[in-house]
């Protein structure tokens, strides 16, 4: 074999050689973008929303203004920014007789919505003195939607839609409860 042969035989295994390696590399990266994608895929088909469930933490009572019961419910209580922000999102159910309680530190103008609420609810805004301001029934699911107070709060009680014209709830009426979180 000449010298001129020689290096081209050197040259052809080499090509040859970088030939492979740059399939190799390719079809290393095809391989690790296809995991990347399928296991994506994988991981949001199985990821499913985190639904919640009621947690009795109280009792709350709706009375008239002189005093006589309307309706008992009982309650959870959303005493802190990040449970006052969840509320009621991402649950598929409540019953009736349940409700969630949310305790602001002062008395305010307050405003709900309705993001990531799958069920329609009743809102009551109360004041400090315990009574109440504000009504917003039948509140539309999955909304932006604000639903304001008309005058300063403290307090708001969601029920399910239709709860405060079943137990004839009024503006002016009241609100009490006990509960395993009262010491805030």
């Amino acid at each position: 074999m000449t010298q001129k042969n020689s290096r081209n035989s050197k040259k052809n295994k080499t090509q040859k050689k970088f030939g492979v390696k740059q399939i190799g590399i390719v079809i290393v990266l095809v391989l690790i973008a296809a995991f990347l994608i399928f296991n994506n895929f994988i991981k949001d088909s199985k990821h499913e929303m985190e639904y919640y469930t009621f947690t009795k933490e109280g009792e709350l009572i709706f009375s008239d203004s002189l005093g006589n019961t309307k309706a008992k419910i009982d309650i959870e209580i959303a005493d802190d920014d990040y449970q006052r922000q969840l509320g009621l999102m991402n649950r598929k159910e409540m019953t009736e007789n349940q409700g969630m309680l949310f305790i602001f530190p002062r008395q305010d103008f307050l405003s709900f919505w309705m993001r990531n609420t799958l069920i329609s609810l009743d809102m009551i805004f109360i004041d400090e003195s315990k009574t109440i301001v504000t009504i917003h029934k039948n509140t539309r699911i999955l909304s932006d939607t604000s639903y304001p107070s008309s005058k300063p709060a403290r307090y708001v009680v969601e029920v399910l839609a239709g709860f405060t014209d079943k137990h004839n709830i009024q503006v002016g009426d009241k609100i009490d409860w006990m509960g395993m979180k009262l010491g805030k």
